[in-house]
């Protein structure tokens, strides 16, 4: 088959997965699957080959991604039950004092969204933006911007969270460079699209507590954690995966030190490790039974499944580009373009986004595209990890009514469309591309 005709086959497979998620509702796990059997027939695969492709894109994808994201999410789901997210923001908010109440939140979110879903962390914090609105007068995006912000931005850039391990896995980037350059793209992005917007919308928009959203604060049965317990579980999983990366950059392969370190350093035995200590420190040892910390683990795994699945499925259809050949010619074709391989990644997955609107969805796909163009760049090391944070951005911006997000955010601030528009599209919007702007200059220094 001629290269135009398997560019063709790539590009319809594009706009039927697009079609087939947006017109025909159909779920993103079966969307993708169909449209990897499709591409693959249409490229000429024979069928065995085809069937073949998509058991190791999946298996190759899930023993990475089920494992991480599965403890990611025993380990959220911990620290959401205990009251960890609370203590988080109640230290921050007495550490900052109520006049600088907004940065306390940014950062609140910030560190919540490493290990708790997105929404579950909205949704437990917005008690405190109310209280905070309805004390001081201010409008509710004064103090609800910067904490969505601060959740954003982590959710979207860094590992553990779904997003960013996916496309890592999908491209083959190590996660303690995704780690690095997602805190140093996120922390100006969260002041950016948090403290310093929040400041000029709410002087635009002044929302109040919707009538429907008498929410109750949640009663938490025991006593919250502490602080510096809930900031070290946080960081140990994160600290570990990053000696890993260092200890691989500053010390000879054989090294004994350095073999420990990757060895602990392993997402795998990082996440674990964390896991199991949240088990133990906010489970059995503040009065839950085991039965009843297997139970939370349990329930924890129902969101991620989802993730799991769609993730693998992008790892399917990856795996069907590169064994038809779609991949390569549609590599050597985006390397022959004159942008910068870190900035077609964000535009991909930016047009997908807008098209369709799940950030996961745009995230596996920019990824299965960008993957053979990688291949025929040979691109490793440290720009991968840039180019991991350019599809996250491209994944966030322009954010609007085929979102999820943009629904939660107009409910719970009890907002109509063209004021979400305003303050939800315009915070994912600025978050996006100050992270993109970050990643594309330290790509510059070291592409």
């Amino acid at each position: 088959m001629s290269d135009q005709m398997l560019i063709l086959v790539a590009l319809a497979g594009i706009f039927l997965l697009l079609f087939l998620v947006i017109k025909t509702k159909l779920h993103a796990f079966v969307a993708l699957l169909l449209v990897s059997l499709i591409v693959g027939i249409a490229a000429g695969m024979p069928l065995q080959e085809v069937v073949a492709s998509i058991q190791s894109g999946m298996g190759g994808t899930l023993g990475f991604v089920a494992v991480v994201v599965g403890l990611g999410a025993m380990f959220g789901r911990m620290l959401e039950v205990s009251g960890g997210a609370e203590r988080l923001a109640q230290t921050l908010i007495n550490k900052f004092g109520e006049d600088k109440a907004q940065w306390s939140l940014g950062i609140t979110g910030f560190l919540v969204a490493i290990p708790v879903f997105f929404d579950v962390g909205f949704i437990i914090l917005v008690p405190i933006v109310y209280g905070l609105a309805k004390k001081t007068g201010k409008s509710l995006l004064y103090y609800g911007i910067p904490l969505l912000a601060g959740l954003a931005v982590t959710h979207s850039f860094i590992p553990p969270t779904p997003g960013p391990i996916a496309v890592a896995d999908l491209i083959g980037a190590d996660l303690g460079w995704v780690i690095l350059f997602g805190t140093l793209a996120g922390i100006p992005s969260m002041i950016i699209a948090g403290p310093l917007f929040a400041k000029f919308i709410s002087k635009r928009i002044h929302a109040v507590v919707p009538d429907y959203m008498q929410v109750e604060e949640i009663e938490y049965d025991k006593e919250l954690p502490s602080f510096a317990m809930i900031a070290s579980l946080i960081s140990i999983p994160l600290v570990l995966i990053l000696l890993n990366t260092l200890s691989g950059v500053l010390l000879d392969e054989g090294n004994t030190i350095r073999s420990i370190l990757t060895f602990l350093g392993h997402p795998f035995v990082a996440l674990t490790i964390a896991t199991l200590l949240t088990f133990t420190l906010l489970g059995t040892r503040r009065g839950y039974s085991r039965q009843d910390v297997q139970d939370i683990a349990t329930k924890a795994l129902e969101p991620a499944g989802i993730i799991i699945l769609v993730t693998g499925a992008g790892g399917v259809f990856k795996q069907v580009l590169i064994d038809s050949g779609v991949g390569e010619v549609l590599g050597e074709m985006m390397a022959g373009s004159s942008l910068p391989p870190i900035a077609l990644a964000f535009l991909i997955a930016m047009v997908v986004r807008v098209a369709q609107g799940s950030a996961t969805v745009s995230m596996v796909t920019a990824a299965g595209l960008m993957s053979p163009l990688i291949s025929t760049l040979g691109l490793e090391g440290p720009v991968l990890g840039l180019m991991v944070i350019s599809i996250a951005a491209g994944a966030t911006v322009f954010s609007h009514v085929n979102d999820s997000g943009f629904w939660l955010v107009n409910r719970y601030f009890g907002l109509d469309v063209k004021d979400t528009l305003k303050s939800w599209t315009m915070m994912e919007t600025l978050i996006g591309f100050v992270g993109f702007t970050v990643v594309f200059i330290i790509g510059i220094f070291i592409g």
